[in-house]
């Protein structure tokens, strides 16, 4: 029952939501994603800790806790929050410059910008700012996603193939290298992720209530074994994840001195913005595969909190990471505890098996995500954009591309670029030349094309927003009337397709009605909404239109317009589209017969 109590109780703890859809099979599903995701963020997060300039095990404390917290507090049952790619390189930018890497000072001004991140997120989602997410478009969210999945497998690249590749080298980079390094290509390591790629395809299609990932992960593992039992570890070069610190995240503080805050205040602005685009993206880009609804508001508390717990339990800035949701997703998590849970694995992997985290080959994690990788890409969509519009076709490759180059950016690109074309659009509302309808007693009005017009009076149908943006273009186009035909001095505007009107609009139309009026003319609207008619009226400009230029619906506009037409014209014209032009004249002189 939905009282008021029980929806601020959901709002206040948004798990209850989703928590009547646990049962048997959702948590037997759940558990498999979890060990799934737990074995996944194993070697990621140690290598995002180092990218960071961190420790390597704040990398798995940031994909514990906080992880956690976000999938409890957040809105999408998919999202994997912890640490990424991008936010570590935006937290060694920020902090490299100010502390030695990984030294005491580096660590506890990392920890304050993480609890400031995760500070302005909570503010954000409590102000309600998640209507944010709204300007991120279908179009972009699948650029998005096809871009960050080129970059998952290109970050693998150096791993499934075993050549020489710089971390976090960018795309083209690593397809420049893997060029020039194609003869250098190790066969022991490519071996191993080759094994690793076609059990997983294979076990995926003829297997498919086994979880692939993990029986691939596991036969990559055995494989990777006996080649290195039978040629050494020398020869074949396989790298493993190594062993991992068996400990709790242990407690821990931000310096919260004036000094520190006012060096990190702003840097921790850059990652929260960056932290929410990327989450936001990807449990949008998410749900349109689940067909889940997403609420940005509580994404962006979930993260904030997320942040703020992490901050005190030796966890850097962490983010919905792609990596791990397209596992999560594909692995067939059916509920936030699937993150839950492989929180839960990996602490039971630091505490009890890490020692055999070393049999864990990077060349079989490198085939998981290229498999995760291309199942992110929605070829059907892509597709189908390209066939019917050029204009989105344009913001998906600029999206795409610019992911490529820059994984930042290219959201901010995407988003900007879709948003201006929007702004394009909505600024040139449209302007059909109507008539009215033929039949006995319609108040209806249809095209013009292919009817006898009036040779004094054209009838317009607005279909937009009367803005500041689209000003120009109406303007220029209510010229254009009597331009091209000086006896059309007055204009009948059939107002109803008009949705809004600001202070630039409201003047544009008080002056193009006086203009008419010394023209001899005037300006009229037909069907004008309350909203729009009110604003005019409280902006001072019904005096300047007169408040009998406005008709509502059903109302005879046709009488009172036809009596201010010039009788000299209408007395020679054959187009009378009005009952009025057969019965009199405007002056009021019956029409002779003929």
């Amino acid at each position: 029952m939905n009282t008021p109590q029980n929806i601020l109780l959901s709002r206040l703890l948004p798990f209850l939501q989703w928590w009547p859809r646990v049962n048997k099979e959702s948590t037997r599903a759940d558990l498999i994603a979890g060990l799934t995701g737990a074995l996944i963020v194993l070697p990621q997060g140690v290598a995002f800790a180092t990218i960071a300039g961190m420790p390597p095990e704040y990398g798995l404390y940031a994909a514990m806790l906080p992880a956690i917290i976000a999938a409890l507090f957040g809105s999408s049952w998919h999202l994997v929050s912890g640490p990424t790619t991008a936010i570590s390189i935006a937290v060694f930018a920020a902090i490299s410059p100010l502390a030695e890497p990984g030294s005491h000072a580096f660590i506890e001004m990392v920890l304050t910008l993480t609890f400031l991140t995760g500070l302005f997120q909570l503010i954000l989602g409590l102000a309600r700012m998640g209507v944010l997410v709204n300007f991120i478009s279908h179009t972009v969210v699948i650029g998005f996603t096809a871009g960050a999945a080129m970059l998952i497998a290109a970050s693998q690249v150096k791993n499934f193939f075993g050549i020489n590749i710089v971390r976090g080298a960018p795309f083209h980079v690593v397809i420049e290298q893997f060029v020039l390094q194609f003869g250098q290509i190790n066969l022991y390591v490519l071996t191993v992720g080759a094994i690793t790629l076609i059990i997983g395809i294979l076990a995926k299609k003829y297997i498919p209530k086994l979880p692939y990932m993990i029986v691939a992960m596991i036969i990559g593992s055995i494989v990777a074994y006996l080649i290195n039992s039978r040629y050494g570890v020398d020869v074949t070069h396989i790298k493993t994840v190594g062993a991992l610190p068996a400990n709790l995240p242990p407690m821990s503080f931000p310096d919260f001195s004036y000094e520190t805050l006012q060096k990190v205040v702003f840097p921790a602005l850059v990652v929260t913005m960056l932290s929410l685009t990327e989450a936001v993206s990807i449990s949008r880009a998410i749900a349109i595969k689940s067909e889940q609804r997403i609420n940005g508001n509580q994404e962006f508390i979930g993260q904030g909190l997320s942040n703020l717990v992490g901050s005190f339990f030796s966890s850097y800035a962490s983010c919905g990471s792609f990596n791990r949701s397209g596992v999560n997703y594909a692995a067939g998590a059916q509920t936030p505890l699937a993150t839950v849970f492989a929180s839960i694995f990996l602490l039971l992997v630091l505490l009890l098996v890490a020692p055999l985290a070393s049999y864990l080959p990077t060349a079989a994690m490198a085939g998981i995500l290229f498999l995760v990788a291309w199942g992110l890409i929605d070829f059907h969509h892509i597709i189908s954009i390209g066939k019917t519009s050029r204009a989105e076709t344009v913001i998906l490759w600029v999206t795409l591309i610019g992911t490529l180059i820059d994984l930042e950016k290219g959201i901010f690109f995407g988003i900007l670029l879709s948003l201006a074309i929007y702004l394009f659009r909505v600024s040139r509302p449209s302007l059909d030349t109507v008539v009215p309808a033929r039949e006995e007693g319609a108040y209806h009005f249809v095209s013009a094309e292919g009817h006898v017009e009036c040779p004094q009076m054209r009838i317009v149908r607005v279909n937009g927003a009367i803005f500041f943006g689209a000003v120009d273009h109406v303007q220029n186009s209510l010229l254009s009337i009597d331009e091209s035909n000086p006896k059309l001095k007055t204009v009948l505007i059939v107002a109803s397709g008009i949705n809004f009107v600001d202070v630039a609009g409201a003047e544009m139309l008080a002056q193009e009605a006086r203009r008419r009026r010394k023209m001899g003319g005037g300006l009229y609207f037909y069907r004008c909404k309350d909203s729009i008619y009110n604003f005019l009226r409280q902006s001072d400009k019904l005096d300047d239109i007169g408040v009998g230029g406005f008709f509502p619906v059903m109302s005879n506009w046709i009488n009172p317009v036809y009596s201010t037409l010039d009788p000299e014209i209408c007395k020679n014209c054959t187009a009378r589209i009005f009952s009025e032009c057969h019965r009199a004249l405007p002056d009021g002189e019956p029409r002779i017969p003929g």
